[in-house]
């Protein structure tokens, strides 16, 4: 065979029905350079391309998406899970009846004992909902009515790459499309001028190593590369040669693509590879956000009470603070798909000192979130999403003392919460027993999250799927359930 005629194989009756006719590539920068005469949506707030499902399998609650990831796994104990038991368990071993002969990591199976830490820090109830928070959240404590707490959140992945990779992609394996990426590829574009999904990386205050995020997190995978998420950098251009060089001008800039997009068609009607009309949407994206990613980054128009509101990092760029503004006006924008990361949550050692740090870093940007979109009438068709890859274990890591612990790897549970989008506000969901070791009631796997997430966007998870090597895919692979008892 014609290694040639091979993309062939791999199109879509889409792509089939696009080439027989003008071919969908002209057609794409046609619609691009004016949208009207196709009889496409004009208006910012319009979708621009309904995606591979055309329209939501039902109608959706949430519109868009705002997941703030903790890489690296916050400690639940420290945080959410309130267990008042084990202050009188200080340096007594974990009870071989709750670990029941499961696996812990290499980092703490050479111990000699796994002596209990209960938390340094005090907790209080918060709102209606009474939902216990610690005192290193003092903004988030007053949010607590407009969130659902999930406490029960599990996974099989005990080690930082194979869980983040699990619960972005559905798989612990590299190579899945991320959970945006799927997004992007089902319900299409919804902002003209900016990509579906963008991905924005903030500075931590804890002075430890982190484990990397590597861009396949949220890359598109198998699906097509223009389904991928947008890294938008702090320093610098937002995205690298945004900025014309020195002698190049919009016009030179903008005939260049014209002729691209011609010699691309070219190629496309020669082996119609649809990767080819991927890179044709991908260039004139790239054309537009020259213009639009400028005034997305320049907050000078927010109000003195909004910058308030976020606090003084927020004229830091890259801070998480800072991040959570860009992405509330990336909602406002229409992005789809907005995921927020702050890593050095891996705190194995010196927890307490550290997650201070942590804590201060995020506590006052995802409350001033939620506000700020409640405020602005959003939140109701926002999604907001809040948690990290797994938990942290009851147990000490290390030398325990007095003022001083560790905590290892724990996938059995840890805290999420959501809020806006379709979730049921002030509501804490899910039990754990009194070590946050073993779920007791309502568990949630990864999977069900996901599956929920799709859910408020108006997605059945089972019917959202891409056919690869002879199987169709799907992000929550062959399980997930919807959990409706949080959706409101």
């Amino acid at each position: 065979m014609n290694n040639i005629f091979d993309p062939h194989l791999l199109q879509t009756r889409r792509h089939f029905f696009g080439r027989t006719a003008t071919g969908i590539g002209t057609a794409a920068l046609a619609s691009t350079l004016n949208p009207e005469l196709f009889g496409a949506p004009t208006s910012a707030t319009e979708t621009a391309d309904h995606g591979v499902l055309g329209q939501p399998h039902f109608p959706a609650k949430a519109k868009r998406v705002i997941y703030l990831f903790m890489s690296g796994a916050p400690s639940q104990l420290d945080m959410y899970d309130y267990k008042p038991n084990m202050a009188e368990m200080f340096d007594k071993d974990l009870p071989d009846s709750v670990r029941k002969g499961q696996r812990i990591t290499t980092m703490t199976s050479g111990q000699k004992r796994l002596p209990i830490a209960p938390t340094l820090f005090n907790f209080k109830q918060h709102g209606q909902s009474g939902a216990w928070i610690s005192e290193l959240l003092p903004h988030t404590a007053k949010m607590v009515d407009d969130m659902a707490i999930i406490k029960t959140v599990n996974t099989e992945a005990i080690n930082h790459d194979p869980a983040i990779t699990y619960i972005q992609t559905g798989a612990q394996l590299p190579g899945r499309p991320s959970m945006g990426a799927w997004l992007s590829y089902g319900l299409g574009e919804s902002s003209r001028n900016l990509p579906s999904f963008v991905v924005l990386h903030s500075s931590w205050s804890a002075k430890r190593d982190a484990q990397a995020l590597y861009a396949r997190l949220w890359g598109a995978g198998w699906l097509p590369s223009r389904f991928q998420g947008v890294s938008l950098r702090s320093q610098g251009d937002p995205v690298l040669y945004l900025s014309n060089p020195p002698g190049v001008s919009p016009d030179v800039r903008r005939n260049m693509l014209d002729t691209l997009a011609k010699l691309n068609e070219q190629q496309f009607a020669a082996v119609g590879d649809p990767e080819i009309n991927a890179r044709i949407a991908q260039y004139e994206m790239a054309y537009k956000m020259q213009t639009s990613v400028p005034e997305l980054t320049d907050i000078s128009g927010e109000t003195q009470a909004t910058l308030d509101m976020y606090g003084p990092d927020v004229h830091k760029p890259g801070t998480f603070a800072a991040n959570c503004l860009l992405a509330r006006r990336l909602a406002e924008r229409n992005v789809r798909f907005v995921q927020v990361f702050i890593r050095g949550w891996d705190q194995h050692g010196s927890l307490p000192k550290d997650i201070r740090s942590q804590c201060g870093d995020v506590d006052q940007g995802s409350a001033a979130l939620l506000k700020d979109l409640k405020q602005r009438g959003m939140l109701d068709d926002t999604l907001v999403i809040w948690g990290g890859e797994f938990g942290r274990t009851v147990y000490c890591q290390g030398t325990l003392t007095k003022t001083n612990y560790g905590r290892d790897h724990h996938p059995r549970c840890f805290t999420v919460w959501m809020a806006g989008g379709g979730v049921k506000p002030g509501i804490v969901y899910g039990e754990t027993d009194d070590f946050s070791y073993n779920v007791v009631e309502n568990p949630v796997h990864i999977h069900d999250l996901n599956a929920t997430i799709l859910h408020c966007l108006g997605i059945n998870h089972e019917r959202l799927t891409h056919r690869f090597q002879g199987r169709d895919f799907r992000l929550t692979d062959i399980h997930g359930r919807v959990v409706h008892e949080i959706l409101a």
